[in-house]
């Protein structure tokens, strides 16, 4: 009986490892049939370009087959001198002139009473919060009764020297008596001043404990609540924020160093809103930044109700025009050995062929490219159906 069980084990063993390998030979077979297919096909692509080459040369020199081409239809548009500029797209965002974090004047203090909540309009000078104020009034308290003490000796001392004063005026007591009345006096007098002053301090430090703020703006964010410290950390304090004066910061990468200019123009587009400013680059840093490898270039923009801080913005730099250019669409152009081609219209007898016509390129943007040689005013581009277009072929240009 066991021996029978031993020979079912080896049987399944032998089972499924013969269907393991069918199913990896398969899987070989399938990865092996997918490459020859790829193989075909590149081939048969490259039979492809190499007949398209071939019937062109062919229909180049066959000047029997020339006679029987027929014309392709394309259009053409006539080239004229015209304005060109070239932008620098960049993302920026918004920021305010105006931006405070409110502090205490004197030392971080526990939060006693609370008069601005986010949201809140605030004026300048006006009294956002309050300190705990028990040290600074009960010092103030100590000094002032110190003071009252002293006004009282003051007083004593001053009359014995007027007394004094009198009876040496008079010839009777001594110098000495008198000069001792004297300083005693002035001792007390000097005593009197240092104690106003510090009383002046000791009102200030105490004035400390009431926290204004000196800009108008919005409290945009307000950390603080009654009964915690307030050391004036923008994570655990207040942010007022002055809309009236808005910019745009944007952030240049350094290659473009020699192309930013303070003055030069700027539009600036805030998608979300739908608004688009032109401006006027009013700020360029004159370093560069270690992290970023560029440096900031800012520029201000008007008051509007649709505009807050850290909104982004699309900046567009003008860097270079051209009042007289000549420019192309960007997608005739053509590459061959030599360069960069494009096709046009030329007038051979009565009819009129293709005609290839190298080019120098200068500033491109959007779908516009400047061309600085190979092309004058009034010359006609081919600008539709150029594609498979050869050297001297037949057109007829569509309306």
């Amino acid at each position: 009986m066991k021996r029978i069980k031993g020979l079912s084990v080896i049987f399944l063993m032998v089972l499924v490892a013969a269907c393991s390998n069918k199913g990896t030979d398969r899987e070989v077979k399938l990865k092996d049939k997918k490459e020859e297919l790829q193989k075909l096909k590149d081939k048969k692509s490259k039979l492809d370009d190499n007949i398209k080459e071939v019937e062109i040369e062919i229909a180049k020199l066959d000047t029997g087959m020339n006679k029987q081409q027929i014309a392709k239809l394309v259009s053409v548009t006539a080239v004229t001198a015209q304005s060109f500029s070239h932008y620098l797209d960049l993302q920026g965002r918004i920021d305010a002139e105006n931006i405070s974090y409110i502090t205490p004047r004197g030392m971080p203090g526990q939060v006693k009473a609370l008069y601005v909540k986010k949201g809140d309009n605030v004026k300048q000078g006006q009294l956002l919060l309050k300190l705990d104020d028990a040290v600074a009034r009960q010092n103030l308290a100590t000094i002032k009764q110190s003071m009252a003490a002293l006004n009282t000796q003051f007083d004593l001392a001053k009359s014995v020297y007027d007394r004094q004063k009198n009876l040496w005026d008079q010839h009777i007591g001594t110098e000495v008596q008198l000069l001792q009345a004297k300083t005693n006096m002035e001792s007390l007098q000097n005593q009197l001043k240092t104690g106003k002053e510090n009383i002046r301090m000791a009102e200030e430090q105490l004035s400390m404990t009431n926290v204004y703020i000196n800009v108008a703006g919005t409290a945009d964010e307000v950390n603080i609540h009654v009964g915690e410290t307030f050391t004036g950390a923008p994570m655990t304090g207040i942010k007022i924020v002055n809309t009236k004066n808005l910019k745009v910061i944007t952030d240049i990468p350094e290659n473009y160093l020699s192309k930013v200019k303070q003055g030069a123009p700027v539009d600036i587009i805030v998608a979300d809103v739908n608004k688009t400013v032109h401006s006027n680059i009013s700020v360029v840093s004159q370093s560069i930044s270690a992290s970023s490898r560029g440096f900031i270039a800012e520029a201000k923009i008007p008051y509007d109700p649709l505009l807050k801080p850290n909104q982004t913005a699309f900046v567009k730099i003008l860097d270079y025009t051209a009042p007289a250019a000549i420019v192309i669409p960007v997608n005739t152009l053509q590459t061959d050995e030599k360069g960069k081609y494009v096709l046009v219209s030329v007038k051979d007898g009565d009819k009129l062929i293709a005609k290839k016509r190298a080019v120098q390129l200068g500033e491109s943007y959007g779908d516009k490219v400047e061309i600085k040689g190979g092309l004058q005013a009034g010359d006609n581009v081919i600008t539709e159906g150029f594609q498979g277009l050869f050297d001297g072929q037949l057109i007829v240009v569509g309306q």
